[in-house]
């Protein structure tokens, strides 16, 4: 029986026949959705191993294996999301289609591939079948913005509202790519892959993004003296 856990405030919701689909492949029981309930017995067993290891046993029909990758990768999707669209409903939603998805198209995986790129087309997949979906604009709104817990927090929730305002005013395709690149810490050569681009075209990409969001965010505070890490050129988070 597939199972795994949400956490973090991820709660499930039905997404439709497709998913039952998924489910009954692999042998979920009664096969009118994916069982949500926990599976820990051999957690021990899987949790050390590598991620591309963990969805071959996946792609071979060992659906319980998920649980594992969703514990590892619920936080990052969900946070991938919020910085795209501010939205932490609609990032709660995405972050259940792209395991749904993972399950669903499992035997697409060829062993040897990254399992951290692969997952984050998928990512991309979904958000923009979400987005035809639901094309109205998403107000930003100070409260969607991720939590941030620091010795000065005051200031740190103000360079993180600030800064999350200045990444949604970017073009979706350069907010995409900077989230990818400095936030979700994928390599230029991952991103390439996705992107279906040079790395060298990445890296001219991420330095524009990286230069309109700081003249973006250096608007937004009255041009602080002191922009955080990550519009330096440094790997951060929101």
């Amino acid at each position: 029986m597939l199972g795994f856990h949400l956490r973090k405030g991820i709660k499930a919701r039905p997404r439709g026949e497709d998913q039952a689909m998924a489910a009954a492949q692999i042998g979920v029981p009664g096969a009118s959705g994916i069982a949500l309930a926990g599976m820990e017995a051999d957690r021990p067993m899987t949790n050390s191993l590598p991620d591309e290891e963990l969805m071959l046993q996946v792609r071979e029909g060992v659906g319980e294996v998920l649980a594992v990758l969703f514990d590892r990768y619920q936080v990052p999707l969900f946070n991938f999301y919020c910085r795209l669209t501010a939205d932490r409903v609609a990032s709660e939603d995405l972050v259940q289609d792209v395991f749904f998805r993972i399950l669903k198209y499992r035997h697409s995986y060829r062993p040897g591939t990254p399992f951290r790129a692969w997952m984050y087309q998928i990512a991309r997949n979904a958000r923009q079948d979400y987005h035809r979906k639901h094309p109205e604009a998403l107000p930003y709104e100070p409260e969607m913005s991720p939590a941030v817990h620091s010795e000065d927090s005051v200031e740190a929730e103000q360079q993180t509202a600030l800064l999350q305002k200045a990444l949604l005013m970017l073009p979706e395709e350069k907010r995409e790519v900077l989230v990818l690149s400095r936030f979700q810490e994928l390599k230029y050569e991952e991103i390439a892959g996705m992107l279906d681009c040079e790395v060298g075209t990445v890296k001219v990409r991420i330095h524009r993004a990286l230069r309109e969001l700081r003249g973006i965010f250096e608007r937004l505070s009255n041009a602080r003296p002191n922009p955080p890490d990550c519009l330096n050129g440094q790997k951060g988070s929101l």
